[in-house]
């Protein structure tokens, strides 16, 4: 399954390229196609032509169908290209665009195809726990 990578900024919901110890990782989530029309991708409003941040909403830029942040999250994949720190082979994978504890930090995981190791994708300047 070879995962197409995206050519701007403009198709993502979210974006991460960064070093996890040894290993490196570029994550994205696609942004959604609207379902009621087929024609735009979902994003947050507009309004005075500037973009609500922390809007609760996502909302088509063609037909106005809105859809709760809840709601429209849980339907999107993180897709990711990385090289596993523990094992140091290159893979790719899809998880759900959810964040989940892992050693205390909510964080997106990425399981290596190859070790079944856990990678985790955390907030920036989060720091894993030591036991």
């Amino acid at each position: 399954m070879k995962l197409r990578t995206p050519e701007s900024m403009d198709e993502c919901l979210y974006f991460t390229n960064r070093s996890i110890g040894e290993g490196h990782i570029l994550a994205w989530v696609y942004r959604k196609q609207c379902p009621k029309c087929k024609k735009a991708q979902m994003g947050k409003p507009v309004e005075k032509g500037k973009v609500k941040t922390r809007a609760k909403e996502y909302t088509c830029p063609s037909c106005g169908f809105t859809e709760e942040k809840n709601e429209h999250e849980e339907s999107l994949t993180l897709e990711a290209q990385y090289t596993c720190p523990s094992c140091g082979k290159e893979g790719e994978s899809t998880t759900e665009y959810k964040r989940k504890n892992y050693q205390g930090v909510p964080s997106y995981l990425i399981v290596c195809e190859h070790c079944g190791e856990k990678i985790p994708i955390t907030k920036k300047l989060k720091k894993i726990k030591k036991k």
